[in-house]
């Protein structure tokens, strides 16, 4: 899956998400954001957009985050260069705008790019 995914990018710009694309599949990258909200409201958004109990919601998001930091291909990490950007609290426009942000301050050079 790396090797496709950077043969993708190698041809055009690309926007990848994933939990291991800063850290290991683009370590490069010009742009690199580390996306994160408390458990908490990941719980709430998960249930938003699907059925089930709280408490079932939160224990599978758990596995998931301990599994994927714990695995010893690929762990789950913020990449050292990476800008971390917390959603909590945040509408989904601001999340977005917040990404804009990152991304006009590190490709713009102060050209005040939009």
């Amino acid at each position: 899956m790396v090797d496709k995914q950077r043969a993708m990018a190698a041809s055009a710009s690309v926007v990848i998400e994933g939990r291991d694309i800063g850290s290991v599949v683009f370590p490069q990258a010009d742009v690199k954001i580390f996306l994160d909200a408390d458990p908490g409201e990941r719980v709430r958004r998960r249930l938003a957009e699907s059925e089930g109990a709280a408490g079932d919601v939160a224990e599978q998001l758990k596995q998931r985050d301990d599994r994927d930091r714990t695995r010893a291909e690929s762990p789950l990490v913020q990449a050292p260069d990476a800008i971390y950007i917390d959603s909590t609290g945040l509408a989904l426009e601001e999340v977005e705008e917040a990404i804009l942000k990152v991304i006009r301050a590190k490709l713009s050079n102060g050209k005040g790019f939009k």
